[in-house]
């Protein structure tokens, strides 16, 4: 091939990117105009102004959080399915054994560590989990300067596992 034919074929090629690109563009603001001129809902929110009125949908995942009832109790036996099931070790339960009034050692929860940081919001962890301890909150405003705010210990001071739950 000659140089004439690689400067035609670089200049076809130039030409078909550019008439690419400008119909793309076209497309695009085709889509905004209608949007524009056909009011059917509000997309655009208000943020942060309209925090109080937010609704965020139902199935919004955005942190994991260890649920405690107005006795400081919660459901997590520690037996670390919810670890196991988490693909990047964003969950870290830290066990101890405690002796039962009849004189048996039982496993129970020291600490639930959680990775905000690495957590991905795959869900994974509370599917597995088997006494529903975990869950999804609604919460998403996350932006922190220090990475080690989003290290976070789920687990209350003091609490302790539910009566009834094993």
């Amino acid at each position: 091939m000659n140089v004439n034919a690689k400067q035609m074929s670089f200049l076809g090629n130039y030409i078909r990117t550019v008439f690419t690109s400008v119909r793309s563009l076209l497309k695009g603001m085709k889509l905004t105009g209608y949007y524009f001129t056909h009011h059917k809902e509000i997309i655009t929110r208000n943020y942060p102004d309209d925090r109080e009125s937010l609704q965020l949908p139902e199935r919004f995942k955005g942190e994991v959080v260890l649920i405690h009832n107005d006795a400081n109790e919660h459901r997590c036996t520690g037996c670390t399915a919810c670890e196991i099931a988490c693909p990047n070790g964003s969950i870290k339960i830290v066990t101890k054994f405690e002796t039962t009034p009849d004189g048996k050692r039982k496993k129970a929860l020291d600490t639930f560590v959680y990775r905000l940081d690495l957590c991905t919001m795959c869900n994974l962890c509370i599917q597995a989990c088997p006494t529903d301890a975990i869950k999804m909150a609604q919460t998403f405003e996350h932006s922190v300067y220090d990475r080690s705010k989003l290290t976070k210990v789920l687990n209350n001071e003091g609490s302790k596992l539910m009566e009834g739950v094993e």
